[in-house]
């Protein structure tokens, strides 16, 4: 064979075998994703749901819920899901959790915390409850939020009753070691979030009106609202939300925190 004609095989044996190593390189995702964003929180009872919007990148797998029980405290791992809301079912009534959400990929790459500051403090709530006129039936016309049961209106854990005038003026009434107040028209219960720091009525009563959102503080320093949802010239049925944190007005039921940049460095959370 001519040596001209061996250059040209050997250059071609050389290419071909450059192409084939071409063909088998592995190319390495080390890019993690975006930090989730539009991170919202809804107080259940004994429970905090999250939700957030869905990342864009076409590569996640799924993301990584942290809790920590401060602002600034160290966040610890209690779940992953592939969807874009979280259940924290370990959240107890009257304990305020801070939360955060990464992003992870196919290839595990994960990304920092989310810089939403999302917090929630769960509390309980109730629908449809019926309290009678305390003339008509007084063991029926007392609620107690601490125990969330009807009870008669004249008791030492009665935080409101309902009563009806002789002229037949609807009222709801509390002792003289709460407060109530009228916070007006509201078309649900979530439209009030915490409890007002002043502006209780001095007389201890607010008249009772179909559609009315009421906060009330109890003689044990906690808060609790009420919707009424339907009075007759007997009874009345009502919505309510209570704070059983002492001393915590919040009771809003869904939130969404501001997108404030959290000021410490996001590796401590991990």
């Amino acid at each position: 064979m001519k040596p001209r004609y061996l250059i040209i095989i050997l250059s071609l044996i050389i290419l071909s075998a450059c192409d084939n190593r071409r063909d088998n390189i592995v190319y390495i995702d080390d890019t993690a994703p975006l930090p989730p964003v539009g991170i919202v929180s809804i107080s259940l009872d004994n429970a905090v749901e999250l939700q957030w919007i869905e990342n864009q990148e076409i590569d996640i797998d799924g993301y990584f819920i942290y809790v920590s029980d401060r602002y600034d405290g160290r966040y610890e791992y209690i779940g992953n899901t592939r969807a874009t809301t979280f259940v924290d079912r370990g959240a107890r009534n009257g304990f305020t959790s801070y939360y955060a959400v990464s992003a992870y990929d196919f290839d595990g790459n994960e990304s920092e915390l989310s810089r939403d500051v999302v917090y929630d403090t769960p509390r309980p709530e109730g629908r449809d409850v019926a309290l009678v006129d305390r003339f008509v039936m007084p063991h029926r016309s007392g609620y107690d939020f601490s125990e969330y049961s009807v009870l008669h209106f004249d008791t030492d854990f009665t935080d409101f009753f309902f009563e009806v005038t002789a002229e037949g003026i609807p009222y709801l009434v509390v002792w003289d070691d709460s407060e109530i107040q009228d916070m007006g028209f509201t078309s649900n219960l979530d439209e009030i979030n915490s409890a007002p720091n002043s502006g209780w009525n001095p007389t201890g009563d607010a008249l009772a009106v179909r559609g009315h959102t009421y906060v009330i503080k109890t003689f044990d320093n906690h808060y609790a609202k009420i919707r009424l949802v339907d009075i007759s010239t007997s009874g009345m049925i009502f919505d309510w939300a209570y704070q059983v944190a002492r001393g915590n007005p919040e009771l809003l039921r869904a939130q969404q925190q501001s997108l404030q940049k959290r000021h410490r460095s996001l590796s401590q959370r991990h």
